[in-house]
């Protein structure tokens, strides 16, 4: 019965036995192939990470090193989005922020990248790993602006460079609809110290370059100098070599004005240069002048806001962040300022940039020192050499053409012929003569420059400066070219003379708030340019007091031009020749 029931498709207890092994051994063939798998993915995971560390490793530029962690991170986590957020010099906001997986026309569309609120703010304010399996229910969740992505799971991770948190890696939305797991956090913070050692190195090389960049156009500073070159020539490199290595967009240079409370500035080189050139700038009120005054390096976040700039018109749209820093050290030792501005939304100057420009600037004024040493000295052998020359005129020339004509003069007494005595007479008279004009250039050989503060620059700011009480605001000036050398003496008189009634007018008849004032010379002629913002000029005719100014260009070969702006008030233009250059 038993062995008919077993044939009957019973299974007997024989058979029961084989069966149960093997399915046992499945089961375990199934969990070792399992192990398996996991084995091979964990050990495609240590190899990918160890390509990220090694990748990430390689890449000396910081912006390209960020750019690869992110991606890394990305990848070794499977998630659909990334970034990486650099927390700024406050400790409270990011200063940079680089994605992965949103295109650039949804960033576009989202506007601004975010400053840390919400969870990102959350790892800010507490560097820990954190992981959520949806974002939205965290107390510290903010929201999403319009047009961004749905994001639900999230892990973020610190990265620290040398104990100091650098930033965080944000990872959202892992691949499948799966939750990040301990593993996932494990991997990404293991990426994370090595994003630190290769942040830390980018750096390290980054401030090496950057080093090296400012000791080669140290180099070429100092030697430009000492090879002779001209002063303007050298703040044009000084300015331009500064602009090219902070990135900034526009760079501009101001010397002092001799005995007055302003500066000038000679040079500017980038965006709306010609703004800038020849503005006149006070000590008090200004970016620079505060530069100037305290001899150290004076920042704004925004310059085209800033209150510190006041003087002068609108030169600073679409741009932002600023550093006035002084060329040279201490308070006597300080020869002018460099102004450095980036457009606006740029990162602002920070104190590890300004230490290297300051040095920069330090040396170029120790270069500038040493050329005005050199030229001083220079100066003093011509000097010398022409009190030498007026010495030997006077104890040499003159003394043997006094004798000679002495002796000439005695002789025509003895002459009996009158057309070879009258000879002589002329003879004689000549010869003083000649000494006349010995004397005259001796004396020009002797003579000297007026003293510090005599040239028309200083003038011209004296003169506006001595007008401000009466107008009851500071007028604008800008200036160009050589006036200290291109204009004569007598010119510049008149030049001065001219402003003073220039402004003079405005203060009595214009009721103006504004004024500006623009002198410029090419070498060949001065142009003296006064605008205001007040009534204009009387119809039918010209103000009585313009026509001295008339006449004084009109005497001096040149011509005295009013107009009305576009926008009301009153310019006047006084233009006259200084002389002509030879050409060719």
């Amino acid at each position: 019965m038993a062995g008919t029931e077993g044939t009957g498709g019973t299974v007997g207890p024989a058979e029961a036995r084989v069966r149960l092994p093997q399915l046992r051994l499945d089961e375990l063939l199934e969990e070792l192939q399992a192990r398996i798998d996991a084995a091979r993915g964990t050990r495609d995971r240590v190899h990918s990470l160890l390509e990220a560390v090694l990748s990430v490793g390689r890449e000396l530029n910081l912006e390209q090193a960020l750019r690869r962690i992110v991606e890394a991170a990305a990848v070794l986590v499977d998630a659909e989005y990334a970034a990486l957020g650099v927390i700024g010099p406050d400790g409270k906001r990011l200063s940079a922020f680089h994605t992965v997986g949103v295109g650039a026309d949804r960033i576009a569309l989202i506007g601004p990248y975010p400053e840390g609120h919400g969870i990102l703010g959350e790892l800010i304010r507490h560097p820990e790993p954190l992981r959520l399996a949806k974002l939205s229910q965290h107390p510290a969740s903010y929201g999403f602006p319009a047009h961004h992505p749905p994001m639900n799971t999230f892990l973020g991770v610190p990265i620290r460079v040398r104990d100091q948190v650098f930033g965080n890696l944000y990872l959202t939305e892992k691949r499948g609809g799966l939750q990040f797991d301990e593993e996932d956090e494990s991997v990404l913070s293991t990426l994370a110290v090595a994003a630190g050692v290769a942040i830390d190195n980018a750096r390290l090389y980054e401030e090496s370059r950057l080093r090296e960049r400012w000791l080669r156009a140290t180099a070429e500073i100092t030697h430009g100098l000492m090879s002779g070159a001209e002063r303007a020539e050298v703040l044009g490199l000084l300015a331009e070599r500064a602009r090219e290595i902070t990135g900034a967009a526009l760079a501009a240079v101001a010397m002092p004005v001799e005995e007055t409370d302003s500066l000038s500035v000679e040079l500017a080189t980038g965006v709306d240069a010609e703004r800038h050139r020849g503005l006149v700038l006070p000590f008090r009120g200004s970016l620079m002048g505060e530069a100037y005054v305290g001899a150290t390096p004076v920042t704004s976040e925004d310059i085209s806001a800033d209150p510190r700039v006041s003087a002068g018109p609108d030169r600073f749209t679409g741009l932002g962040p600023a550093v006035a820093v002084p060329v040279g050290t201490g308070v006597e030792g300080v020869r002018g300022v460099v102004l450095l501005v980036r457009e606006a939304g740029q990162t602002a100057f920070s104190e590890k940039e300004t230490e290297p420009l300051q040095g920069f600037a330090a040396q170029a004024a120790v270069a500038m020192e040493l050329a005005d040493r050199r030229r001083d000295a220079e100066e003093i052998a011509v000097l010398k050499d022409r009190d030498r020359i007026a010495r030997d005129l006077h104890d040499l020339a003159i003394q043997r053409l006094f004798a000679t004509g002495m002796t000439l003069q005695s002789a025509g007494r003895f002459i009996e012929h009158q057309e070879a005595a009258e000879r002589v007479v002329r003879a004689v008279d000549d010869l003083d003569e000649t000494i006349k004009i010995i004397r005259s250039t001796i004396f020009g050989l002797r003579s000297r420059e007026g003293g510090a503060g005599s040239g028309l620059r200083a003038r011209v700011v004296r003169a506006v400066g001595e007008a401000a009480p009466v107008l009851g605001f500071a007028p604008s000036v800008r200036m160009e070219g050589l006036l200290d050398t291109d204009v004569p003496r007598d010119i510049a008189d008149h030049v001065v003379a001219v402003l003073s009634e220039a402004l003079t007018n405005v203060a009595r008849h214009a009721h103006a708030g504004r004024a500006d004032v623009a002198l410029e010379t090419d070498g060949r002629e001065i142009r003296l340019t006064v605008t205001d913002d007040g009534v204009g000029l009387p119809a039918g005719g010209r103000r009585s007091g313009l026509s001295n100014l008339a006449e004084r260009a009109e005497q001096l070969g040149g011509a005295l031009r009013t107009r009305a702006p576009e926008g009301g008030g009153t310019t006047l233009e006084w233009r006259v020749p200084v002389g002509k250059r030879d050409e060719g």
